[in-house]
């Protein structure tokens, strides 16, 4: 007996940087963490305390399976609120964190042998599940040059159709955006050629210099599939809560998936997740994106003294996504060495591109700025040992 062949998927690198730097941490050394996608902060004082009294009087048996409906129009609502968009809350399915929702979103849209592009570098996860459910993963260079995202012309180029195209914006490892107008026609090149549109949506509310580019939720009526989650606006990571907007053709696809597969999210975290959604919940976020907003100011600011190249643009997101390879070292070494020399975790580019990625580090900047600037001194201190 053995494992099947597809659950072959890769490891995240960056959790073998995690289990190393808390070894570190248990063993009584100083270790500034920023590997992880995490905000520092956790869940909101509105959401923790509307949990405990859900814990000490609610009712937290099943809900719908595609979630509690009051949780669901909390939901329609925010688009309403933040984008103009008139969403039916019935095309709204609350999903077990975003990885939930990919899941759904992809066995609903994609048969076996669907070839979906996405943008390399990107979000691991996205090829992963979808080799693993037997999809086949066409990844588009996406580099400095088209600003680490996908484009039209990329597409008319593949030498074969596509039946998907995942896009992330804010993206994750580099924070890119992607503009009104390109969004527009990416998913109207999408709708004229019938390939399903599934856009990350889950750092919308984390920008600098202006919201996020009008959602994907407008071209819900071409096909596209929106993802969303309360773990990094929210900093709900824990609480395992995301969520989709659907297009009509798929609704009655993912709540028979999601019955199945997971019966319903998690019952607390719904019901404390309207409370994210209240003005308390919004102001407690957006504080937080204060927060981000200095330590990026702090890193661009101290830029020339790192001396990394290439560096992406971080439009979003809480991410710094850049080339270290004039240290002589490739990603995965340098964050070895980097985390036992300096006591300083970041995440090595091998995680997010198969193929440049022993190039590019991503540092993850949801923490205090304080534990920022002290990894600032750290690296660049360290990174001058090795010259």
């Amino acid at each position: 007996m053995k494992a099947s062949s597809r659950s072959s998927v890769p490891p995240f690198a960056v959790m073998e940087i995690l289990a190393a730097a808390n070894a570190r941490r248990a063993a009584g050394e100083s270790v500034l963490n920023l590997c992880a996608g995490e905000p520092a902060t956790g869940a909101s004082d509105v959401v923790r305390q509307r949990a405990v009294e859900l814990l000490q009087s609610g009712d937290l048996g099943y809900t719908e399976a595609m979630g509690a409906p009051p949780l669901r129009a909390a939901i329609a609502e925010h688009y309403g609120r933040w984008y103009g968009v008139d969403v039916d809350p019935a095309r709204v399915a609350v999903t077990t964190g975003s990885s939930g929702g990919f899941m759904l979103a992809f066995l609903a849209a994609f048969d076996v042998g669907a070839r979906v592009a996405l943008a390399r570098p990107g979000y691991p996860a996205y090829k992963n599940i979808l080799a693993a459910l037997g999809c086949e993963v066409v990844e588009l260079d996406c580099g400095p040059g088209t600003r680490y995202q996908p484009t039209v012309d990329q597409l008319r180029a593949l030498d074969r159709p596509v039946d998907g195209l995942v896009i992330a914006s804010p993206a994750n490892p580099t924070g890119t955006m992607i503009g009104p107008e390109d969004l527009a026609a990416l998913a109207t090149w999408c709708g004229e050629h019938g390939v399903r549109l599934v856009s990350d949506e889950i750092y919308h509310g984390i920008t600098y210099g202006g919201p996020a580019p009008s959602t994907a939720a407008r071209y819900l009526d071409r096909g596209a599939v929106v993802v969303n989650s309360f773990s990094k606006y929210w900093a709900m990571t824990g609480w395992r809560l995301g969520w989709m907007l659907l297009p009509d053709d798929l609704v009655r696809a993912v709540d028979a998936l999601a019955g199945n597969v997971a019966l319903c999210p998690p019952a607390l975290a719904q019901h404390a997740g309207v409370a994210a959604l209240s003005p308390e919940g919004y102001a407690a976020a957006q504080a937080n994106v204060e927060r981000y907003a200095a330590c990026r100011d702090l890193l661009l600011e101290r830029l020339p003294e790192l001396g990394w190249s290439r560096v992406a643009p971080a439009d979003g997101a809480f991410y710094l996504y850049a080339d270290v390879s004039a240290s002589g070292l490739d990603s995965v070494t340098w964050c070895a060495r980097l985390l036992a020399e300096a006591g300083v975790a970041l995440t090595p580019g091998t995680d997010f591109d198969g193929v440049d990625g022993d190039a590019y580090v991503r540092l993850s900047f949801a923490s205090s700025l304080e534990v920022v600037r002290e990894a600032v001194d750290r690296i660049v201190a360290w990174q001058r040992t090795l010259a």
